[in-house]
């Protein structure tokens, strides 16, 4: 697991996530810790790091 900053697309507040290492290609919905609002997580885990992150307002 690795804990991961980026900013809300809602908020504009730095929040964090933790990360699973061990799935290659993750996209799901998360709620921002802060605002509460969802949140569309994409991202991309390439040998053992991530090679792309988004976080976008879920529709």
């Amino acid at each position: 697991m690795l804990e991961h900053f980026f900013h809300c697309p809602h908020c504009f507040q730095e929040i964090s996530m933790l990360i699973d290492l061990s799935v290659s290609n993750q996209s799901y919905v998360e709620d921002c810790e802060v605002c509460c609002n969802p949140l569309q997580i994409s991202l991309e885990i390439e040998e053992g790091e991530i090679a792309y992150f988004e976080a976008n307002p879920a529709q």
